[in-house]
């Protein structure tokens, strides 16, 4: 409670001066650079999500090689359609 007084308490003028030190300390980033989005970094080419329906042996031969088959998979398509 006491926080809550002295913050209702402070004047325009000192929350501008604090506001402007926080501001210039290199070791206090703004917050919006401290809750960055999660996951995979954004790529520069984005990728559609779809929906494909293949035969259960050609989805078992890209599947063999094990981790990366849909990336691998979308390299094949890449070079069929002459984009590589």
């Amino acid at each position: 409670m006491i926080a809550r007084a002295s913050l209702q308490a402070m004047s325009d003028e000192e929350d501008r001066e604090i506001t402007a030190d926080a501001e210039a300390d290199p070791d206090n980033p703004p917050a919006d650079k401290l809750f960055r989005r999660r996951g995979r970094p954004l790529l520069d080419h984005t990728k559609e999500r779809v929906t494909i329906r293949l035969d259960a042996d050609v989805v078992a031969r890209l599947k063999k090689e094990g981790a990366g088959w849909q990336t691998r998979t979308n390299a094949i398509l890449r070079k069929a359609v002459g984009l590589d």
